[in-house]
């Protein structure tokens, strides 16, 4: 019987765990939230037994990575820095260290590019071996195939060093470090081996550019598409892993059928994606926080939309989604066509207050709009000569009350010099206009073609006055450095009243999740392996703020008028019943931690760890 995954007792005891993954200290995308999130769960039950690795990229690594100054001591009675010290004594160049993350994990981050000399020799083998095909002009499979190589040559120490009734576990997570797998196996390396796919390549590829993905996936003749994408030798890879593995996963059910017709191996296990949720946790503080970052995010509303037009904040609602600009498989099309039909519907119904929509994506640009710039400068001036006034009218107002007999309120206007009026005067003379509020914040390269502009220009969603859905699309991610926002996306988050996520074609989704944790409602679909997995672990997902729109066997019609009814509900909501729907979303939270998520892989390693 496994112990349970939520305390800190040792785990297998007489096993080695090496988990490999491309964005160990290299942050690229999605995976790299995974395995940073799930270190504080792993490290108590795996302690000096366990042990990540990674490529090297010094630009990346740099803030991330922090090598151990003394080898010698790590090799005594670790088989990790071991390895790595016959590795260098071998002439490869290695790094061991520690994550600069919570739970700071033991690390080997490999030096691909020390390979290409060997790269015609090894691309000659992966075709003879494995009948995987390399060309010569694509670098990213180069240093996947190189790392690869050095991959196997560090499993091959650590196995070495591998004490009798001692087991070694190697994890692989993606098609990028999976390349390794059929050559442990070729080579009989004694490791007991796990590969993980948390999105097949062809599947994102086809859900890209088929409206029908998932009622023509069974169909799919994955070779044809593979070599219509041009990406033949990534998904060979990924297949090569995947039957070459002891245990194949992947993290939601929904891409269990995506690997069966796809990969031609029904997955093992299912490994739904968590976080560590005491990052996000501040205990009774959430609500306060909520209102913090909301007045950061009416700063920025009042200088994009109030020198236009001004409306009640505390009647405005602030929606937003974010993620990779996948205008399909994200769902930024349903949300769209959502939004436009409860813009029209707002606008019959006579009631008060509006929503602000956030679209926080990243698109080629060449700079913020110079507008937009101008209109936040502008609004920074009118605060300045405010807060000069107050200034000035506090002191005299104080003067004024200690030498007065009378206890009535003297005139204000009275307290303020003729150059603060006139300042006043000019500030607000230049600071309104008649021109509306930009719909997007930056200068796009090419924004004839951006599928999100041209729909908000079909559809008039322009930030008119009488839109009551207004809309901001911020082609850059969010972060302190920008003038714009000047906050990080956690903040931003913290300080929305609802996330929407209904993606088409999304493995598992961690951007409802980073929602929940805290404390926001979110909106995500059942075509998602979070929205998926909440339906069938979780009773009457709305009363605890996550709602899941139904895609699966849906129009596209249907299941926009389901999200447009969704945020029509959203919007009825007083204060007091939102409060109330952010304390039962923050409950949750707890559902999603690593620390009861970590069982699954629990599992998948114990059923590894009695296959041979």
């Amino acid at each position: 019987m496994l112990p349970q995954s939520n305390a800190p007792e040792v785990l297998f005891p007489d096993s080695l765990l090496v988990e490999v993954a491309w964005e160990v200290c290299n942050q690229v995308g999605g995976i790299y939230t995974v395995i940073r999130s799930k270190v504080p769960a792993t490290v108590p039950a795996w302690g000096s037994r366990y042990c990540l690795v990674g490529p090297y990229f010094p630009n990346m690594a740099q803030g991330e990575f922090e090598a151990f100054d003394d080898l010698t001591v790590h090799t005594a009675s670790d088989p990790f820095g071991a390895a790595v010290r016959t590795m260098r004594a071998q002439g490869y160049d290695v790094c061991y260290g520690t994550w600069l993350v919570t739970g700071r994990p033991r690390v080997v981050l490999i030096n691909p590019f020390q390979a290409y000399n060997k790269l015609g020799e090894l691309k000659s083998d992966l075709w003879q071996r494995h009948g995987i095909p390399s060309p010569d002009n694509d670098d990213l499979l180069h240093q996947v195939i190189a790392f690869g190589h050095l991959t196997t040559i560090f499993f091959q120490h650590v196995a070495a060093q591998v004490k009798p009734k001692q087991r070694l576990l190697g994890h692989f997570h993606e098609w990028m470090t999976g390349v390794a797998i059929p050559e442990l196996r070729r080579l009989q390396v004694p490791a007991h081996l796990l590969f993980t796919t948390h999105a097949t390549l062809l599947g994102r590829y086809l859900a890209m550019n088929d409206p029908d993905f998932y009622d023509h996936l069974m169909w799919v003749n994955w070779e044809n598409e593979a070599k219509h994408f041009n990406i033949e030798p990534a998904v060979k890879m990924e297949r090569a892993a995947a039957h070459g593995s002891h245990v194949f996963t992947t993290v939601s059910e929904l891409t269990v059928r995506e690997c069966i017709y796809l990969l031609d191996r029904i997955p093992d296990a299912v490994l739904p994606n968590g976080l560590n949720i005491e990052r996000f946790v501040a205990l009774h503080e959430f609500q306060n926080l909520h209102q913090q970052y909301k007045a950061k995010i009416h700063e920025f509303v009042m200088a994009h939309f109030f020198q236009s037009y001004a409306f009640d904040l505390d009647r405005t609602l602030y929606f937003f989604t974010s993620g990779r600009y996948e205008y399909h498989n994200k769902g930024f099309d349903l949300t769209l066509e959502a939004l436009a039909r409860l813009n029209h519907r707002l606008q019959q119904s006579g009631l008060d207050g509006q929503v602000v929509m956030f679209f926080i994506t990243k698109r080629p640009y060449t700079s913020i709009n110079p507008q937009v710039l101008e209109r936040r400068a502008l609004l920074d001036e009118v605060h300045e000569t405010c807060q000069a006034i107050e200034r000035q009218v506090g002191e005299r107002l104080f003067y004024a009350a200690a030498a007065s007999q009378d206890h009535k309120l003297p005139d204000l206007s009275n307290m303020v010099d003729d150059y603060w009026r006139l300042r006043y005067r000019r500030t607000l003379q230049s600071w309104k206009t008649n021109t509306l509020p930009p719909v997007i914040t930056h200068n796009l390269v090419n924004d004839q073609d951006d599928d999100i502009l041209n729909f908000m220009r079909r559809a008039s969603l322009l930030n008119h006055k009488h839109d009551r859905v207004k809309m901001v699309y911020h082609p850059d991610f969010v972060s302190p450095a920008s003038p714009l926002l000047g906050m990080e996306y956690g903040q931003f988050v913290r300080g929305c009243h609802l996330g929407v996520f209904p993606s088409y074609y999304e493995p598992w989704g961690y951007t409802p999740l980073e929602c929940v944790a805290r404390g926001v409602p979110a909106i995500t679909s059942d075509l998602s392996g979070f929205g998926d997995y909440v339906l069938e672990t979780i009773p009457e997902p709305e009363s605890k703020g996550i709602f899941v729109v139904h895609r699966q066997e849906k129009s596209f019609d249907e299941s926009a008028e389901e999200l447009c009814n969704m945020m029509w509900d959203f919007v009825l909501l007083n204060r007091r019943e939102r409060i109330m729907q952010r304390n039962a979303v923050e409950s949750s939270a707890e559902l999603f931690d690593w620390k009861n998520l970590r069982v699954h892989y629990d599992r998948a390693y114990a059923l590894a760890l009695e296959r041979q």
